[in-house]
C-alpha cells in the first residue's frame, strides 16, 4: 500500500516517513502543495495524508483540486492545535479524516489502516456490483420459448418500479435469478442485493438476521448487530420461499412493506428504510391463506406483480439454448474443450440430445445443469455419447444399461453399441493379460479413457484377472 505525504516541515515529513515505513507502506514525500499534486498526477495512491497550512498553497486547495479529479482516494489532514475547525470544514470538502499534531503513533496508524480498507471495500463493491449487472442482464438469462419472452418482457416492465414482486415456480426454476436481474435492471442496482432462505432458519434467528438487535436484547447478544433491512436499505431484499416463514415474522414483515420501518429487536427506536421486497415460492400460497397458515393481508401485499415460471418441461425448446451455455460455463470453469473465443467446443450424441428433450425434467434446469457439469468432468471427445448421462436420467427416459449377456431381439442402437465397445475392450484386456496401461496403448486411448469406458461399461476387470491368476 503505498502513502504520499505532503508537508512543508521536514521533521513532519521525516517521522511520517519512518513510521509509515516500519509498518510496511511505501512512502512518497512532497514538501508543498504543487509537489504533492506532481506526484499524484503521476500515480494512484491508497492514501494522501496532507497537511493543512503550506506556504505555497493550502491543504484546502489542494483538497479541492483532488476532488476534482477523484472523489476515491482517502485523504486525511494533519492539522497545528487550534485549527479543528478549519478541519471540519475541511471535512464538509471532502477530506476523509484529520490529525491534529501532535499525533498519537497507534491512532494515527489505525486510522489510516481503516480508511484504506474502506476504500477498498467501496471499490470492491462497485467491481461486484457491475460484475452483477452484467451477469444477470437479459441475455444471460437463457430461453427463446414464448413463455420465457413473457416472462422476460415482465421482468423488463417491472424492474424500474418500487412494486413488490412475487416469483412462483417449481424448485429449480430459476426464481433468484430471476430476482436479481430484476435489482440488476433496477434503480436500485448500486446498491445492496441481499438474499434471505426464509426456510433455513428458525423463527427466532431469522427475526434477529431480519431485523437486527441491541446488545442485551437476548442471551448471546453480547454486541448490537444491523440486520438485513437495515443492510439493504436503498436496495432489494429478497425472500427465498416466503411460504416458510412464521406467524409473528409474518406481522413484522407486513409492518415493514406498509410503514417502511421497523425496531430491532431488544430497541423502542424506530428505523426508517427503503427497501424493495422481492419474494419467491414453490407453495400454492392462496392455498395457504385459505387454510390460515399464511396471512391474507401480506399475501396481498407481496403479490402486487405476479411472475410466474415455467418449468422445464413446457419449454423444452429452451434445451439446446442451456445445454449451451453450461456447456461454455462448466468447460470454462475446467479449462477443456473451449475455442479461440472462450466458448465449448463440446456436443452432445444425437441420441443424448434426444434422451434431455424425452426428460421431463423434475428438478428443473438446475437438473439440467447438474447433467451438463457432470458431462464436461467425464468427456473425452467433443461429441458427448449417451453413455455419460447419469443411469437414473437413463433409466427415467426408457433407456436400459446393459450388464452383460446375450442382447435381446428389441436392444437399442445405445445396446448394441455399448455391448460392441465392451466386448472389444474385455478382449484386449485379456490379450494383455489384464494390464490396462497395455490394454489403453494397444487401442490407441489414453489410460484415463479406458478406466472410464471399463467403468461405465461394468467392465470386471479385478474379478477375472484374479480368476486367471488362480
Amino acid at each position: 500500500m503505498r502513502i504520499l505525504v505532503v508537508d512543508d516541515e521536514p521533521d513532519i515529513r521525516e517521522s511520517l516517513d519512518t513510521l509509515l515505513t516500519m509498518e510496511g507502506f511505501l512512502v512518497d514525500l512532497a514538501q508543498n502543495g504543487a509537489e504533492g499534486l506532481e506526484l499524484w498526477s503521476q500515480r494512484s495512491y491508497d492514501l494522501i495524508l496532507l497537511d493543512l497550512m503550506m506556504p505555497d498553497r493550502s491543504g484546502m486547495e489542494v483538497l479541492r483540486e483532488i476532488r476534482e479529479r477523484d472523489s476515491d482516494t482517502p485523504v486525511a489532514l494533519i492539522t497545528a492545535y487550534g485549527s479543528v475547525e478549519v478541519a471540519v470544514r475541511a471535512l464538509k470538502s471532502g477530506a476523509n479524516d484529520y490529525f491534529s499534531k501532535p499525533w498519537d503513533n497507534e491512532k494515527l496508524l489505525l486510522e489510516i489502516r481503516q480508511m484504506i480498507s474502506a476504500r477498498r471495500l467501496e471499490s470492491e463493491n462497485r467491481h461486484l456490483k457491475r460484475a452483477l449487472k452484467q451477469r444477470y442482464a437479459f441475455p444471460n438469462i437463457v430461453g427463446k420459448s414464448e413463455r420465457m419472452v413473457r416472462v422476460l418482457d415482465l421482468v423488463a416492465q417491472v424492474a424500474p418500479s418500487r412494486s413488490t414482486v412475487l416469483i412462483t415456480g417449481e424448485t429449480g426454476t430459476g426464481k433468484e435469478l430471476i430476482a436479481k436481474a430484476i435489482h440488476a435492471n433496477s434503480p436500485r442496482a448500486e446498491h445492496m442485493f441481499v438474499p434471505v432462505n426464509s426456510g433455513s432458519l428458525p423463527p427466532e434467528l431469522l427475526e434477529s438476521t431480519l431485523f437486527g438487535h441491541v446488545k442485551g436484547a437476548f442471551t448471546s447478544a453480547v454486541t448490537s448487530r444491523k440486520g438485513y433491512f437495515e443492510v439493504a436499505n436503498r436496495g432489494t431484499i429478497f425472500f427465498d420461499e416466503i411460504g416458510t416463514i412464521g406467524a409473528e415474522t409474518q406481522a413484522k414483515l407486513l409492518r415493514v412493506i406498509q410503514e417502511r420501518e421497523f425496531m430491532p429487536l431488544g430497541s423502542t427506536d424506530v428505523i426508517k428504510v427503503d427497501v424493495r421486497i422481492l419474494a419467491a415460492t414453490n407453495a400454492d400460497l392462496k392455498k395457504m391463506v385459505e387454510e390460515r397458515r399464511f396471512r391474507e393481508d401480506l399475501y396481498y401485499r407481496l403479490n402486487v406483480i405476479n411472475i410466474p415460471l415455467p418449468p422445464l418441461r413446457e419449454r423444452k425448446e429452451d434445451i439446446p439454448l442451456l445445454v449451451e451455455h453450461f456447456f461454455t460455463k462448466y468447460c470454462r470453469e475446467n479449462e477443456k474443450f473451449l475455442d479461440a473465443d472462450k466458448k465449448s467446443v463440446l456436443r452432445f450424441h444425437p441420441e443424448a440430445m434426444q434422451i434431455l428433450l424425452d426428460h421431463q425434467w423434475p428438478g428443473n434446469v438446475r437438473e439440467l445443469e447438474n447433467v451438463v457439469e457432470r458431462a464436461v468432468v467425464l468427456a473425452n471427445d467433443a461429441v458427448v455419447p449417451v453413455d455419460v448421462l447419469p443411469e437414473p436420467l437413463l433409466q427415467a427416459s426408457g433407456v436400459r444399461t446393459h450388464r452383460g449377456g446375450p442382447l435381446g431381439p428389441d436392444a437399442s442402437l445405445y445396446e448394441i453399441v455399448a455391448d460392441f465397445e465392451r466386448r472389444v475392450i474385455a478382449e484386449r484386456l485379456e490379450a494383455c493379460n489384464w494390464s490396462q496401461t497395455e490394454a489403453a496403448d494397444a487401442l490407441h486411448i489414453p489410460l484415463s479413457t479406458l478406466n472410464q469406458k471399463i467403468k461405465r461399461l461394468n467392465i470386471e476387470v479385478k474379478r477375472r484377472a484374479e480368476a486367471r491368476s488362480d
